[in-house]
C-alpha cells in the first residue's frame, strides 16, 4: 500500500515539471475550446417553408423571370422562388429575401445556385440538366432544395420540381 502511495506522490511531482511546450499548448487549449463550444451548440430548428401565393407575389412585387421551387407531394405552390436580383422564401407567415450568391453556380435566366438571408440560406440545384417544357415559357426540372440555418446547419431538404421561366 505505502509503494502505491509513493508511486502516486512521485507520478505527480513528475507531471508537475514536465510542461507542455507552446505549440503543444496551443493544441491543447483548441481541443478544449472545441469541446465547449460543441456544448454550446443548440440542435438546428426545422423550419417548414410555405407556399407563395399569388397575394404575396403581388404584395412584395415578386414578378419576374427565374425558377420557383416546388417540394414533392407539397402540391403546386412554389416554397422558393430564384430571381435574377434576389430569391425569396415564406417562413412563419412572412417573405424573407435573399441575395444571391455570385460566386455560386449560374442556373437558367440568370439566377444563381446559391442565396444568403440574414438567419438561412438555400441552394437549389437540379437532378436533371435537359428540364422538360411545361408550357410557351417555362421548363421544369427535377430539382433539390437545401435551407441552411447561420451554423450551416441543414434545417429543411426537398426534392422537387424547379419550374423556370418568364
Amino acid at each position: 500500500m505505502r509503494m502505491i502511495g509513493l508511486m502516486l506522490a512521485a507520478a505527480s511531482v513528475a507531471s508537475c515539471s514536465e510542461e507542455m511546450s507552446p505549440e503543444e499548448q496551443r493544441t491543447a487549449d483548441a481541443a478544449d475550446i472545441a469541446a465547449v463550444e460543441a456544448l454550446q451548440t443548440p440542435p438546428p430548428q426545422p423550419i417548414v417553408p410555405q407556399p407563395i401565393g399569388y397575394p404575396d407575389i403581388e404584395k412584395h412585387n415578386l414578378y419576374g423571370a427565374g425558377c420557383n421551387f416546388a417540394p414533392e407531394g407539397g402540391g403546386l405552390g412554389a416554397i422558393a422562388l430564384a430571381q435574377t436580383k434576389a430569391g425569396y422564401m415564406k417562413i412563419d407567415n412572412a417573405i424573407q429575401r435573399f441575395a444571391p450568391d455570385v460566386g455560386s453556380a449560374k442556373m437558367p435566366l440568370g439566377t444563381r445556385a446559391k442565396y444568403d438571408g440574414t438567419s438561412n440560406s438555400f441552394r437549389l440545384s437540379f437532378l436533371d440538366q435537359k428540364g422538360k417544357q411545361s408550357g410557351m415559357e417555362t421548363v421544369d426540372f427535377k430539382a433539390h432544395l437545401v435551407v441552411r440555418n447561420s451554423s450551416d446547419a441543414i434545417v429543411y431538404e426537398a426534392d422537387g420540381i424547379a419550374q423556370c421561366g418568364s
